[in-house]
């Protein structure tokens, strides 16, 4: 159930995205974002929604650490389950971080240190330490 609660927040994410317009830049020319959690999420204009660390550039946000959610669908139950995936990992080239233009960022949120996504950032971080 809570997978479903995940998948249906970032869905519903998803569809502000879509409503938002005129997100050429970050915030006003020269100012840095103000974001003091360890992890962001960045929502794409292209509905795709990554999670990590954020670095400010000029033309262009790098990301580290960079996750994403990836859902599936159990074809006899139509059930959708989704998990956290680290990119980079089934990425054939293993990139460790992206550059964003940021001319296709919707927003940039915080993701709070107590969220769904927090918790399986951390889960999955201690699993990469026990390998």
């Amino acid at each position: 159930m809570r997978k479903r609660s995940l998948f249906t927040g970032l869905m519903a994410l998803t569809a502000l995205s879509v409503s938002i317009s005129g997100c050429g830049d970050i915030g006003p020319k020269g100012q840095k974002l103000d974001i003091k959690t360890d992890y962001q999420a960045v929502l794409l204009d292209n509905g795709q929604a990554y999670f990590g660390k954020v670095e400010q550039g000029s033309d262009f946000l790098l990301l580290k650490e960079v996750y994403y959610i990836q859902s599936k669908v159990d074809e006899s139950t139509k059930a959708v389950s989704s998990v956290l995936i680290k990119r980079g990992v089934q990425e054939w080239h293993a990139p460790d971080s992206m550059y964003i233009n940021k001319e296709h960022i919707v927003i940039v949120e915080p993701v709070a240190d107590t969220s769904k996504v927090a918790e399986l950032i951390k889960s999955a971080k201690a699993k990469e330490g026990q390998n």
